[in-house]
């Protein structure tokens, strides 16, 4: 490995520094949304699968066990869309961020 060679890994070590961080601040900045059950539960969560709001429709709160066990059932249901879609949304900025990447000619 020559000089040449060394300098390239260094840039190439920086770019995925740089690649890093910006990741790290779009996992926060992106939030995804979904829904359960028609809208009586609709769940935001970021990038980083923190819930950041759940939201439940007030004129399904029911005192029956099987309206409490519903709800349950819609808020778990709209709490895993949400991760689904952070994952989807995560994997598109990286493919973004990847094809920006300027690995080409380590080896030339």
């Amino acid at each position: 490995m020559n000089f040449s060679d060394l300098a390239k890994m260094k840039d190439m070590m920086g770019q995925a520094k740089q690649m890093q961080e910006q990741m790290e601040r779009k996992l926060s900045d992106t939030v995804v949304e979904a829904t359960a059950g028609g809208g009586i539960v609709t769940a935001q969560m970021n990038g980083k699968k923190e819930l950041l709001k759940l939201k439940i429709d007030p004129t399904v709160m029911g005192s029956s066990a099987s309206d409490i066990e519903l709800l349950e059932d819609l808020i778990t249901s709209a709490v895993n869309e949400c991760g689904r879609r952070a994952d989807e949304a995560m994997k598109s900025n990286v493919q973004g961020m990847i094809g920006g990447l300027n690995i080409s000619g380590l080896t030339d």
